[in-house]
């Protein structure tokens, strides 16, 4: 069967910029003549004064239709199911006649409107940028290498800290942990210890199950931090992304709550975008982006919570968030008003600046600029690990120009158009039901996410859609006689009250972190290992925290309190030097000591 055929006035610019888009639309299941080709008049049975008023298509049975109802018909045999649903809606008969209305007065002022086409044009894709600045931050690779510089910082945070928190002394160690998952996942019936490894790996992807000791937890950090190095001077960058993004993966499988943060996931699915996205790598970055602020603003409007609904939110933000800093403590005493109008930036940027995302170039430097100073304001007024640091890592796939593709095609290159295919359609799905919660999934697309659930390949995002407005804040204390009770220093977390709020980000002191979550409900399941290890006198995990008061021997009991926290108002801090005002002490947990200790 002869494919249909689409003749248009090739003397017409703003003719052939449309077939144009038409061609990238239907591909090579239509053809586009120009009327003033000899013989395609004849050969089609066209009359040049029919060619020169409107397009005309001629169907593949040999019917003709011009104007508005040709361009709709060739559209019929667009590639993508969208274009061609697009143009049956407009070739319903009330909405034909509305487009057979906007052809014919586009086609009486064609001239006019190939003007202000080319205007709008220049206006939304603007010139490649010629400062020095825009160039660096739109050249081809730029979000990979950033992507390195991340893994770098996280993994060299990690190692600082691994053997405190999961090390043989550390306070919720992994080995025993594995040990416990091996045990559980056994098969039912014999089989070889290569298919029972397998079956391990499946259900908690890790390469710690291969070695959990000390050592090995600090060779893996080590591993990650090579490998992100890799990424960012641009050596082997899809192998560097790949080992990066597994050795991360082995420790949130296996981290339990001191890393499964939205920054660590995310971290986990950008990687797994640079190892296997391939030449559509830029274009998962960008939705990545996109999805990621998105989801925040939208899961902020859907939480129900009051504080965004009255803008109220970044009037408690300051002083309840896990690690201010002193900017956010200043920011904290700004009038009202002014709260007011930054909890209703949040939600408008949130919201609106992501969708940008997909415009043209002009379009897109405005969402890259307003997402960027956004999270700039962020990470003045609160420590957030490397979270920021990564969204505008992200951002920069949207302005980020599309490098020159190889001359070949390589089977990688296969496979990653395979896995972005599905990644694609995983992000879609994901932010259609943020949209729609109650949206069912195709029974393929519930089976791909189930077996990629492990590898954390495509997450969900929304930090802060209910805000605290009150601050409890853990304190630990030692006694040897159970009446002299001396208090532990943290690094970072709010203690000391004449202690300022300090800086720590991109880096981030998991402990500090999970002691701001532990105080909003009971004990969870790592405290007593932490008041353990603190009788024990353990090195690793005393060194996570900032001031031992028993530098000679640990104390023979602990135990916990809870109190209020609150910034101190200006008045105070200036007359006494406070940066806090605490109250209401409470019992958090009460004494405790060793077993069969004197």
């Amino acid at each position: 069967m002869r494919r249909p055929v689409l003749i248009y006035d090739a003397d017409c610019g703003f003719c052939r910029s449309w077939i144009a888009r038409w061609r990238r639309g239907t591909g090579r299941r239509v053809r586009y003549l120009p009327y003033q080709q000899p013989g395609v008049l004849w050969r089609f049975g066209v009359r040049r004064r029919d060619a020169r008023r409107a397009a005309q298509l001629v169907e593949s049975d040999g019917r003709h239709h011009a104007g508005a109802a040709a361009m709709l018909g060739a559209l019929r045999h667009a590639r993508a199911p969208w274009l061609r649903a697009l143009a049956r809606v407009g070739l319903f008969p009330g909405a034909h006649a509305l487009a057979e209305l906007a052809y014919r007065f586009i086609a009486r002022h064609r001239m006019t409107a190939s003007r202000v086409q080319r205007a709008v044009g220049r206006l939304l894709q603007g010139r490649p940028p010629r400062g020095r600045v825009w160039r660096a931050l739109s050249r081809p690779g730029l979000p990979l290498r950033g992507l390195g510089l991340v893994y770098v910082v996280a993994f060299l945070s990690l190692r600082r800290q691994v053997l405190g928190l999961y090390g043989a002394r550390g306070i919720r160690p992994v080995q025993p942990h594995l040990d416990q998952l091996a045990a559980r996942l056994a098969p039912p019936a014999p089989a070889s210890a290569w298919r029972a490894w397998l079956a391990r790996l499946r259900a908690v992807p890790s390469l710690l199950w291969l070695d959990a000791s000390d050592a090995g937890l600090v060779r893996l950090c080590r591993a990650g931090e090579l490998a992100g190095a890799a990424l960012a001077l641009g050596i082997a960058p899809r192998v560097a992304a790949f080992v990066a993004w597994a050795a991360y993966l082995s420790f949130v499988s296996t981290g339990r709550e001191f890393i499964p943060f939205q920054w660590d996931v995310l971290l986990l699915e950008s990687g797994l975008i640079a190892a296997a996205g391939g030449r559509q790598r830029r274009g998962l970055m960008r939705g990545l982006a996109m999805r990621l602020q998105l989801e925040s603003g939208l899961a902020k409007l859907k939480s129900g919570d009051r504080t965004w609904r009255d803008l109220s939110a970044c009037a408690y933000h300051q002083q309840t968030q896990p690690l201010p800093t002193p900017i956010g403590w200043a920011a904290h005493h700004l009038p009202g008003p002014v709260h007011r109008l930054a909890t209703a930036l949040t939600l408008a940027v949130e919201c609106g600046a992501p969708v940008l995302a997909l415009g043209p170039r002009r379009v897109r430097e405005v969402a890259f600029a307003t997402l960027t100073g956004f999270q700039a304001l962020i990470a003045l007024t609160g420590n957030f690990a490397f979270f920021n640091w990564l969204t505008v890592v992200l951002d920069l796939a949207i302005i980020e120009e599309r490098p020159t593709p190889p001359a070949d095609l390589r089977p990688l290159d296969v496979l990653g158009a395979l896995g972005a295919g599905g990644l694609a359609m995983l992000q879609a799905t994901d932010l259609a039901q943020r949209l729609r919660p109650a949206l069912r999934l195709p029974g393929f697309l519930e089976r791909l996410e189930a077996a990629l659930a492990p590898l954390h390949a495509v997450n969900s995002y929304g930090l802060f859609a209910v805000m605290t407005t009150v601050r409890p804040e853990i304190v630990i204390e030692g006694s040897n006689d159970g009446h002299d009770w001396r208090e532990y220093g943290f690094r970072h977390k709010p203690g000391d009250v004449r202690r300022a709020p300090r800086w720590v980000a991109p880096l981030q002191p998991r402990l500090d972190w999970q002691m701001w979550f532990a105080a909003l409900g009971a004990p969870p399941a790592w405290f007593p290992g932490l008041l353990r290890r603190l009788l024990e006198g353990s090195p690793d995990v005393l060194a996570l925290l900032g001031e031992n008061p028993f530098p000679d021997r640990p104390p023979r009991y602990v135990r916990a309190l809870v109190y209020d926290y609150a910034f101190a108002d200006l008045r105070a801090h200036r007359r006494t030097g406070v940066w806090w005002v605490r109250g209401n002490r409470r019992i958090y947990f009460p004494p405790c000591t060793l077993k069969g200790a004197s």
